[in-house]
């Protein structure tokens, strides 16, 4: 089965951290949540793939290349224009033969996608689509269905009090082909405004609704896996503090310097710091005399942390740097722009 990634968004919420990198190459334990997702994708034989691309697509491309490097063959569907979350797809349709995987490039998870392939096969349907049990249901578009897992309708962020599920829609979905005969025609997309290209169609007001219509079999995957959208600045931190911990199978570097204090290549006062973990200290990293790290704390690539400041349960990107005698608690720090 051939895999799709959606990494052509611009990340809005995530500003100012994305104003010059695209979303999915927003780091999580010092590495971007794309590599992570397609690593997942290598992990459960998903090695053909493509990926859209809009918002700074030379910085994807370069990092990844012709995906050789993480074990996938990845292609690239260039969008001149945002095409929606299900146009996109639409437009790099020739890519894909029979059934294929839908996935957020910006979201974290750990979910088995071999057990959710073997699923969609299972029940012969068009469409499946994961899904998790949430307590907050006003923060995500939520999946109703019936006994049997087939989808009867949604609701977008409903109050507890109204919901109708607990279940909210992952953004992961594998589809038959069949699926393109289930789009607006070009230019009729209930979401169609001044601006938006002929191609533009959404999965939640386009797609899903005509799928429902037309009585398709359409179900949910349910799954009790780590998700997280990394839709905001702390859902960010909150995703490197979660890898951290272990609850998200994300992968540490190997070496494990002192206890729950892991070390990426070559790192600076290392040995004249207090550390209390977990923390994650990236290559190239310059700790100064007597500096304090106390965990959750991940230093990216690069950073630069004076003599006597402290820093805890916070997340500094590379090259990000703390002067001496200065203290950070929580947050996100990010580099000074030159």
């Amino acid at each position: 089965m051939k895999a799709m990634v959606l990494a052509a968004g611009l990340g809005t919420r995530l500003r100012p951290v994305t104003r010059s990198v695209p979303k999915p190459m927003v780091p999580v334990l010092n590495r971007p949540v794309m590599e992570h997702i397609i690593q997942l994708l290598e992990r459960n034989g998903f090695t053909e793939v493509i990926a859209n691309v809009h918002w700074f697509p030379d910085v994807i491309q370069d990092h990844f290349g012709d995906g050789s490097g993480f074990g996938v063959d990845l292609t690239y569907s260039h969008e001149e224009e945002l095409l929606g979350t299900a146009g996109g797809v639409r437009y790099a349709s020739p890519f894909f033969d029979d059934d294929f995987l839908v996935i957020s490039g910006d979201a974290m998870t750990d979910i088995d996608l071999a057990a959710m392939r073997d699923f969609h096969r299972s029940h012969g349907g068009i469409a499946t689509l994961a899904a998790r049990r949430v307590e907050d249901t006003s923060e995500f578009g939520v999946v109703i269905t019936d006994e049997d897992g087939r989808i009867q309708g949604f609701q977008e962020k409903p109050d507890p009090a109204e919901a109708l599920s607990d279940l909210a829609n992952c953004g992961i979905y594998m589809f038959n082909r069949e699926i393109f005969d289930h789009f607006p025609d070009p230019g009729q997309s209930k979401l169609a405004a001044p601006g938006h290209p002929d191609g533009f169609a959404d999965w939640a007001f386009d797609v899903f609704p005509a799928l429902l219509e037309a009585g398709a079999e359409f179900r949910a995957y349910e799954t009790d896996s780590y998700w997280n959208d990394i839709g905001t600045i702390g859902e960010l931190v909150q995703s490197n503090f979660d890898g951290l911990a272990g609850e998200v199978d994300l992968g540490l570097p190997e070496n494990e310097a002192q206890p729950g204090v892991w070390v990426a290549g070559e790192v600076e006062g290392l040995e004249n710091a207090e550390i209390d973990g977990p923390v994650l200290i990236g290559d190239g990293a310059r700790i100064g005399e007597g500096a304090q790290l106390v965990g959750p704390l991940v230093l990216g690539e690069g950073c630069s942390i004076g003599a006597g400041a402290g820093v805890r349960e916070a997340v500094l990107l590379g090259r990000s740097s703390l002067e001496k005698g200065a203290f950070l608690a929580g947050g996100l720090l990010g580099p000074t722009r030159d």
